[in-house]
């Protein structure tokens, strides 16, 4: 059975030492569970959206993890939709200086039994020149999947409340740009959609979809920002073991990790 540890929202850079001891510890976890796959799912910097140096300083230590990692932008990675990132909007330097540091920002992955696909949320709803690429990304990334399953990773989740719903918020991907991800959340071969963003440990099934929600390595945000939100504020990861038919997703969280609180750690993260 294939193992993918999922790690998410890590927030590191040069210019502090926070959260370098979770990751630590999800190192040492890894290096004896032996997983088959890291993916990291997004806002692996603090300010890797405002130049190269925290994204690099974050990509050079998870290619240190042990086994083979796929890393997908996240909003403090690209940037994000003008709408709610009006002062780092998600623009083409942006883009290219993650794929030159981190690798693509899209991709797709076979393994056995199983084909994984890798989005960047952060340009759905932007109308980018990326949106309408990654769009074709999508249409074409079923064709020769045989009797494969699919699972699909992405920093932002599709949704927080129901796929329909018309709002748009900080907190899940713009719903005109939902449509684009039809042929694989419709697609009959889907297994998994696994996110992270909200730093939120949470998972629901729909149908034979389970939808994940990663917790973060980093932070959690006081409940007052995430109103009628459900999920479980603490630090982790996730593991997904891929079987013949469906996934099974476990939390990792080995003793020690620190759990703060956004206004605990604020100051030391304000970037500009």
């Amino acid at each position: 059975m294939t193992s993918i540890l999922q790690i998410t929202d890590l927030h590191l850079s040069p210019r502090n030492t926070l959260f370098r001891r979770n990751l630590a510890l999800i190192r040492d976890w890894a290096a004896a569970a032996r997983p088959g796959l890291v993916v990291a799912t997004g806002d692996l910097s603090l300010d890797g959206a405002g130049g190269d140096a925290d994204l690099e300083f974050a990509a050079g230590l998870l290619r240190d993890l042990p086994a083979p990692v796929l890393m997908l932008p996240g909003n403090h990675d690209v940037g994000s939709d003008p709408r709610t990132s009006p002062t780092q909007p998600v623009e083409t330097a942006r883009l290219a200086r993650f794929r030159r540091i981190a690798g693509p920002d899209a991709w797709r992955r076979d393994l056995p039994g199983w084909r994984i696909i890798g989005l960047n949320s952060e340009v759905m709803g932007t109308g980018l020149a990326e949106e309408g690429v990654q769009a074709g990304f999508i249409r074409d990334a079923t064709a020769g999947l045989g009797d494969r399953r699919l699972a699909v990773f992405l920093h932002t989740p599709v949704f927080t409340t129901r796929l329909e719903d018309p709002g748009f918020d900080y907190w899940s991907v713009a719903p005109e740009a939902r449509p684009a991800l039809r042929p694989l959340l419709d697609h009959p071969a889907l297994r998994l959609v696994a996110s992270g963003h909200l730093h939120l440990h949470h998972g629901f099934q729909l149908g034979p979809v389970r939808y994940a929600w990663a917790p973060p390595l980093s932070f959690v945000c006081e409940p007052e920002m995430q109103r009628g939100i459900p999920g479980e504020r603490r630090t982790g990861a996730l593991l997904h073991r891929l079987g013949a038919e469906a996934v099974e997703t476990a939390l990792v969280a080995p003793e020690g990790l620190d759990c703060p609180w956004l206004a605990e750690i604020r100051a030391e993260t304000t970037t500009g």
